[in-house]
């Protein structure tokens, strides 16, 4: 298990595509707790993180639950397995990154029922999860975490990210469409901002809150317009994603990066 005062990490959900391959590589590259979250079939996804890995203390490290974004009583309970499984650790770092996409091309194809769907996924998920998780980070007062043993050297500061994507920026839209999507996203960087600013209060420098873009990423999510075009793995995104949010510091908060290191403007 972790040292104390080492903190806990979340990556939710963590069922398939870029949430897996993060929390996949947390197990291999840190000795953090982690937890780890599916809308169902916690059991089988437990499996497949655990397949391969051959560190012993992987298996006492890992909790999965289940949890649907779109359910708040499910992550409410979400909340209170965390307090028995974590009841004096704080979070360290937390990975949201609900997330699906209904493309409309132009205003006629808008169905009201699929933007209602992404809104809830991308939007109010996010909410939900900050209601919920935020309560688990460190105040002011809050012992300093300790080094994190690994490959992935995390910074003293617990991070709060939150995926958003470069179509939700507005100073960057040039070629339209993808009403709902952009929308929903395009939430998340003021998310992010505004509870950085609450955490700024709260926390001063021991939380910091931040969106990040995973870059066009090849999974499930991408596949009805993947169409040949040059994509990043899933894991190549994860690691690169975890590289960034190591290498930012207190400055960087609030703000929106990519996978490259970039900043994505509003």
């Amino acid at each position: 298990m972790a040292p104390p005062g080492s903190g806990f990490a979340i990556v939710t959900p963590a069922s398939r595509g870029i949430g897996f391959a993060f929390a996949r590589h947390l197990l291999q590259h840190t000795n953090l707790p982690i937890i780890a979250t599916a809308r169902s079939g916690s059991d089988s996804l437990r499996h497949r993180l655990l397949r391969g890995i051959q560190k012993s203390a992987a298996e006492e490290r890992l909790h999965v639950f289940d949890m649907d974004v779109t359910e708040e009583s499910t992550v409410r309970s979400l909340a209170n397995n965390i307090r028995q499984t974590h009841p004096k650790a704080s979070l360290r770092l937390a990975l949201t990154v609900p997330g699906i996409l209904h493309v409309e091309k132009s205003p006629s194809q808008i169905d009201a029922h699929a933007a209602l769907e992404s809104l809830k996924v991308n939007t109010l998920g996010p909410m939900l999860l900050m209601k919920y998780l935020t309560p688990f980070l460190p105040t002011r007062s809050s012992p300093v975490f300790e080094p994190c043993d690994g490959e992935l050297k995390l910074p003293k500061h617990a991070i709060y990210a939150m995926m958003a994507a470069r179509v939700g920026s507005v100073s960057d839209n040039r070629m339209g469409g993808w009403y709902s999507y952009r929308a929903s996203k395009a939430a998340v960087f003021q998310l992010a901002k505004t509870l950085d600013l609450y955490l700024g209060g709260k926390c001063g420098d021991r939380a910091i809150s931040l969106a990040l873009h995973p870059g066009t990423v090849k999974t499930d999510f991408t596949k009805s317009y993947q169409d040949g075009r040059e994509m990043l793995s899933a894991e190549e995104s994860a690691e690169r994603l975890l590289g960034v949010l190591c290498s930012l510091g207190l400055e960087e908060r609030g703000r929106c990066w990519d996978w490259k290191g970039d900043e994505v403007r509003p």
